[in-house]
């Protein structure tokens, strides 16, 4: 049987065709996984249908209230998404970054191996420096997570916040990093496509009128959760301590999402498919599906929905030119999300790139718009 995978977008779709037997198929990506489940053929179709209706309702929602217009938009505070901004501000054009500087890999790494750097930094202080540098030269940024991110017709881009604030730009500059994080339990790489999953996004529709959980603590794991509960006939969250924003919290409470803090999964049960899971406390939770969102959305769902062409072989990277350029017009990358080998000095070296090159796409759209 042929499977194929289809990453759709409200402006453009890309498409992969992966050949294999039997009816499951698995794709690794970016320490994540985008997992195709198909007992027909026929089931791609409706599966395809459904995903342009709803992407299609998702953009009609985020284009009638726009928070505020940017030039340049980066996703990402870690040393690539910093040193964008740097180069971007510098060029006199209007820069907002979204992310939580705690989150960035580098936070809470100390380096001594970085170039003109003298001794041991801890990455908490570069970080903390490198915001304020690109705050003195004009750059917004906004502690939140993205959840959505979208091409409009008129060749600009929006993302969503957690907040529900939808922000545009002419262009985008994605620097979010690789997601390193998993339960890291016993059965889990087992069972992925066989009930466990790391994308909500692309494996939502897949566990309609099911018995699901999403473990995780930040704005990815409540939104997925919130995404579900639209499509599942049961959806658990599980966290240790939830850290959101107050506007996603109000989201979450005006669903039937059952909610279980200070807790965790313990061991998950299954042999061919995930059967169910034990909390820390014992308790035993009977599950269809089980969704794996910790920390921020991961690079790979940003992107996939926009079109971008990531990996061949894994699916695991963007792929970028050497102006930092993805295949899709006005959509920049730089850093971890790019490729080995993850280090600062790459990072920041491909982060001064895209953001001249997202600056320079950006200068030329304003003179082409003033013809």
């Amino acid at each position: 049987m042929k499977t194929t995978l289809i990453v759709l977008s409200a402006a453009r779709g890309a498409r992969w065709s992966i050949s294999g037997h039997g009816s499951v198929k698995t794709i690794a990506s970016h320490g994540k996984f985008l997992t195709t489940i198909f007992s027909q053929v026929e089931t791609l179709n409706t599966v395809q249908e459904r995903k342009a209706s709803e992407t299609e309702a998702m953009q009609e929602k985020i284009t009638r209230d726009i928070t505020a217009d940017y030039d340049v938009i980066i996703i990402g505070t870690g040393p690539a998404g910093l040193q964008a901004a740097i180069h971007a501000a510098r060029r006199k054009v209007s820069v907002l970054v979204l992310g939580r500087p705690g989150d960035s890999s580098l936070f809470k790494a100390h380096i001594e191996n970085y170039c003109c750097v003298p001794g041991v930094k801890t990455g908490e202080e570069l970080i903390h420096t490198g915001i304020e540098q690109a705050r003195n030269l004009g750059a917004d940024f906004l502690e939140e997570d993205v959840v959505s991110t979208a091409a409009l017709a008129d060749h600009t881009y929006q993302v969503v916040t957690e907040s529900d604030n939808a922000y545009k730009a002419y262009a985008l500059i994605i620097a979010t990093g690789v997601s390193r994080k998993g339960l890291g339990l016993k059965g889990e790489k087992q069972l992925i496509g066989r009930g466990i999953s790391y994308c909500i996004d692309c494996d939502a529709n897949f566990f309609r009128d099911a018995a699901v959980a999403v473990a995780g603590d930040g704005s990815a794991a409540v939104h997925g959760a919130i995404t579900l509960n639209r499509i599942a006939r049961e959806v658990t969250l599980i966290a240790g301590e939830l850290k959101i924003s107050p506007s996603l919290e109000r989201q979450l409470q005006e669903t039937s999402v059952s909610v279980l803090t200070n807790t965790g999964i313990r061991e998950i049960k299954g042999t061919d498919r995930l059967e169910r899971i034990v909390l820390k406390d014992g308790t035993e939770l009977a599950l269809d599906g089980l969704f794996i969102e910790k920390g921020a959305k991961g690079a790979m769902e940003l992107a996939a929905f926009l079109g971008v062409q990531l990996d061949p072989e894994k699916f695991t990277y963007i792929i970028t030119d050497q102006e930092q350029a993805t295949n899709i017009q006005g959509v920049f990358a730089a850093g971890d999300i790019c490729g080995r080998p993850f280090q600062m000095a790459k990072a920041v070296g491909e982060g001064c790139i895209a953001g001249m090159s997202a600056s320079s796409y950006v200068l030329k759209q304003r003179a082409a718009e003033r013809k």
